[in-house]
């Protein structure tokens, strides 16, 4: 079942299965935005059910980190690589660098910053709004990831996000990428604005891929997923607390 090999692909958690063959992979990335979705639950639940006991700040804490924890940091690792490899000065350089698995200070300070606007952002929820801030976050930051590999041209060597775009079935993908889409936007103001958010900082990923590099790569793509999680926080902080989600 594909979305048992997207879980396998996308978390460390049990319930997966590893693809059989090569085509396997590209079918199960329709499932990428659901698998999101549930990992966006368990961080979502483990804020909202702290919350109280433990305040915002740290509950937010241990959410961010349960939802780093579940994935084994996959999404993390491929922002770390995309910021070293930004500080090459040539694209065969910056190739060379993203496929080097050291991070370096360009790598360390993305992710310092990128987990303090998730922690920041989630503590200043409520703790239902946080928990469907989070829902929202994961679901669009795979969505994201998945519109990319089905639009954007590929670098060079692009490796396993390549594997997975090479026989992707572009009509599930696409009705994949609508339906997240639209109900993300279903949730009312922050919703629309999350989305809007998320588009804007994975097309700006893009750009930046392309030009530095020639086109996505894996790595890109887990860039492409914090940035958008960290725009659909940041929108959630803005708005939630005083428009709310439509569907609470």
């Amino acid at each position: 079942m594909s979305l048992r090999r997207a879980w396998a692909f996308l978390t460390r958690l049990p319930g997966g299965a590893h693809p059989g063959d090569d085509r396997e992979p590209g079918r199960s990335v329709p499932w990428f935005p659901v698998v999101g979705a549930v990992v966006g639950a368990l961080s979502g639940t483990v804020y909202w059910a702290l919350h109280g006991p433990l305040g915002a700040p740290l509950a937010a804490v241990l959410a961010v980190a349960a939802g780093a924890v579940a994935t084994g940091c996959f999404h993390e690792d491929g922002l770390a690589d995309t910021a070293d490899a930004l500080g090459g000065m040539t694209r065969q350089r910056r190739l060379a660098i993203m496929k080097d698995s050291r991070v370096g200070a360009f790598g360390v300070l993305a992710l310092v910053l990128s987990t303090l606007v998730r922690v920041f952002a989630v503590s200043s929820l409520a703790a239902t709004d946080g928990l469907i801030a989070l829902v929202v976050a994961h679901m669009l930051g795979r969505t994201m990831a998945v519109g990319m590999m089905g639009a954007a041209p590929k670098a060079a060597g692009a490796g396993l996000g390549h594997s997975y775009a090479a026989h992707l079935p572009r009509a599930w993908t696409a009705a994949a990428v609508v339906v997240t889409s639209a109900t993300a936007a279903g949730l009312g103001l922050p919703g629309a604005v999350s989305l809007a958010a998320a588009a804007s900082g994975a097309v700006l990923v893009g750009l930046v891929a392309w030009r530095a590099f020639g086109g996505i790569t894996g790595d890109v793509l887990g860039a492409t997923e914090q940035v958008a999680e960290m725009a659909v926080l940041l929108s959630a902080a803005s708005l939630a607390s005083t428009h709310g989600w439509s569907w609470t």
